[in-house]
């Protein structure tokens, strides 16, 4: 789905890993709204409208809608989807990815009622729904046992369920060292180096951030990445031109090595950026979580001891003086994450998926 950035990550990694693979073999990503009517477009991307005006409903709605069997009416999606049903017909693909749940409910709609042949792979993104559970899947892909235990308890078939983690890109597979990065990207090798990520379209309170991070009494540096938002990369380079410890950044092709050479991040809860800080021993602060799903992330960092969910703006500077005063704390939080670490997750999918293929079974069950 086109909403996310999450969801076209772990595709285009997934996608990589295949042609790394098995490069004669054609693997294409498709943004499934984009083969849907023009109103059910309009539908599926109304959630925009009660998260941005009253986030307490939407964190309502989002809680009952995940215990559901569906995300939407099946009539609704029926007719919304008519055309991704002909594309997919006349694509006769040997198997269909899904790496978003409302996409996964449309692809296994199409082989229930439209009888399309095709091996239907549902990947879970730190994002558990009930509606993930369809008869039609053929094999899951989960970021991590808990996750997986999750989806078996809902009703998955654990001879399903494998575990290769968050499909990320092969780069973060085959990362330099802090001392290489660091020296690439000017940062001062006894630095704290503080990555601060708005995600891919640049929201949050970044003035508000960046004001809580500069009371930290200590030799910090920042980099802000303001993705693709060039307003708020243009607004913050300007109030932060006085302050030559920060760098503002917009979209960045190499986000892996600014991981490598920082020692925190504070950022959004996205599965893809929490996984990517895995695959980098970077510990993250999770911060202004979206209502819901985001939310539930931030029990996982905690339950995982991958990080510390910041509730509020006023506990961030405390948080980092405590980390940076007791290094012992950084260091275990770092150590944590490596554990979690699963570099070759896209690889391991995609390994999975053509093993099904082949006509093997998928894995023996995640734990």
């Amino acid at each position: 789905m086109s909403h996310g950035a999450a969801h076209a990550r772990a595709a285009a990694a997934l996608r990589q890993a295949f042609r790394d693979l098995r490069p004669s073999v054609p693997a294409e990503v498709v943004d499934t709204l984009q083969h849907c009517t023009a109103w059910f477009r309009a539908y599926y991307n109304s959630y925009v409208i009660p998260l941005a005006i009253w986030p307490d409903l939407w964190r309502w709605i989002e809680s009952k809608q995940s215990q559901s069997e569906s995300t939407g009416p099946n009539w609704l999606y029926r007719h919304g989807s008519q055309p991704l049903f002909r594309f997919l017909r006349d694509y006769a693909a040997d198997a269909v990815i899904a790496t978003e749940v409302g996409a996964c409910e449309l692809a296994a709609l199409c082989k229930r009622e439209a009888h399309a042949n095709f091996v239907l792979v549902g990947v879970e993104l730190m994002d558990f729904n009930r509606a993930w559970v369809q008869p039609e899947i053929d094999l899951f892909l989960t970021t991590h046992p808990d996750l997986a235990a999750e989806l078996v308890n809902a009703g998955a078939p654990a001879s399903k369920v494998v575990t290769t983690g968050q499909p990320i890109h092969p780069a973060f597979a085959s990362l330099p060292s802090r001392a290489v990065a660091r020296q690439k990207l000017g940062v001062k090798a006894d630095a704290i180096q503080i990555l601060l990520s708005l995600g891919s379209q640049g929201f949050g309170t970044p003035e508000r951030i960046l004001r809580e991070i500069l009371k930290v009494r200590a030799d910090l540096e920042v980099v802000l990445l303001a993705g693709r938002n060039r307003r708020i990369a243009k607004r913050l380079r300007e109030r932060c031109k006085h302050l030559p410890q920060v760098r503002v950044l917009g979209w960045i092709d190499n986000v892996q090595e600014w991981m490598v050479a920082s020692d925190l991040m504070i950022s959004k809860p996205g599965g893809g950026t929490l996984n990517e800080g895995f695959a980098c021993g970077l510990p993250m602060l999770a911060f202004n979580p979206l209502p819901g799903n985001e939310e539930r992330t931030c029990r996982w960092i905690e339950k995982w001891r991958a990080g510390i969910w910041v509730k509020k703006p006023d506990d961030l500077a405390p948080i980092i003086a405590s980390l940076l005063t007791g290094p012992s704390k950084l260091k275990d939080l770092r150590n944590r994450v490596r554990e979690l670490a699963r570099p070759h997750s896209a690889r391991d999918g995609a390994l999975a998926v053509m093993k099904l293929l082949a006509g093997d079974s998928a894995s023996e069950p995640s734990s």
